[in-house]
């Protein structure tokens, strides 16, 4: 099967009455990549991926794949499918009918998947929509993500509801899907820890632009937690960009994003270590920080 063609996303900036939601976006998605969005609450993940899906238009700008505007063409949109809190099924509509529905709506659905992951997750098919827990929704949403034979999988909030169980069963079936049909899969997500061992390439969307765009390993490669007297940390971390700072007792952390300065010696009492996605993400959406390009 020849290789997918990426989603461009160009200048794409939206507005609600005379609020400013998304300015000026410009994000390439490229095929068999697994890609984290993460944002504060209200930042526009959820606008975003409306845009990019055809659901809601855009105030400016444009998402194209293949040179092809996605806007109202019914082929490109249907190698794309976005999973989402909003619940767009008839309530009395049983689970396996939901399915079968699915599988008319988009050239491609492996039902045999389906009956697989209905199984693990210990969904009844023959439940209707309106009689399912927020947990079992997504459990359905996640099985209809999984299956469809689309090259783009958007999934915000996948794993609203779900228990830590059957939250680490859907990373894991995630992983396994996509290692047998490599694609890509976009997930907006508060859930950071749990799912930074999936994501390759991180986007932060913060003051309605991106702030960070960059492969997962360079942007966790720049995030450091320096930790020492506060005197001696002050001291080391002066002129580096720091994103926050936390008190222990007789100690003070700074965190870093950036480069350090190798041409200064880092003092003994001074230790220097990496800190993890969750963390730098708190800190980088609290503050402003300049866009880096990895």
């Amino acid at each position: 099967m020849a290789k997918s063609k990426p989603i461009i996303i160009k200048h794409v900036s939206k507005s609600f009455a005379k609020q400013q939601v998304l300015n000026n976006i410009d994000l390439t998605i490229e095929p068999e990549t697994i890609y984290g969005l993460l944002g504060r609450n209200g930042a526009g993940k959820s606008t975003l991926f409306n845009i990019i899906t055809n659901r809601i238009p855009s105030s400016s700008g444009e998402v194209t794949i293949g040179g092809q505007t996605v806007t109202n063409n019914d082929e490109l949109l249907n190698r794309i499918y976005l999973m989402s809190e909003a619940n767009l099924y008839p309530s009395r509509m049983r689970v396996k009918e939901i399915f079968k529905l699915t599988a008319q709506l988009y050239q491609g659905m492996d039902m045999a998947l389906t009956q697989t992951l209905t199984k693990q997750f210990g969904l009844n098919v023959n439940t209707r929509f309106s009689k399912l827990s927020t947990g079992s929704r997504s459990i359905m949403k996640l099985i209809i993500a999984l299956a469809v034979d689309v090259d783009y999988v958007f999934l915000d909030e996948p794993t609203l509801g779900l228990d830590a169980n059957h939250r680490r069963l859907f990373y894991d079936d995630l992983l396994d899907s996509y290692a047998k049909r490599p694609r890509s899969f976009i997930i907006s997500t508060h859930l950071i820890e749990e799912a930074s061992s999936l994501i390759e390439r991180v986007w932060v969307l913060q003051g309605h632009q991106i702030i960070i765009n960059g492969s997962t390993e360079a942007v966790l490669n720049k995030g450091f937690a320096v930790t020492g007297p506060t005197v001696d940390v002050e001291a080391y971390t002066k002129g580096l960009n720091i994103i926050g700072h936390e008190a222990l007792g007789n100690l003070m952390v700074h965190y870093i994003y950036g480069e350090l300065n190798n041409d200064r010696p880092i003092p003994d009492t001074v230790s220097i270590s990496h800190i993890d996605l969750q963390r730098l993400f708190i800190y980088l959406t609290n503050q402003e920080v300049a866009t880096v390009e990895n």
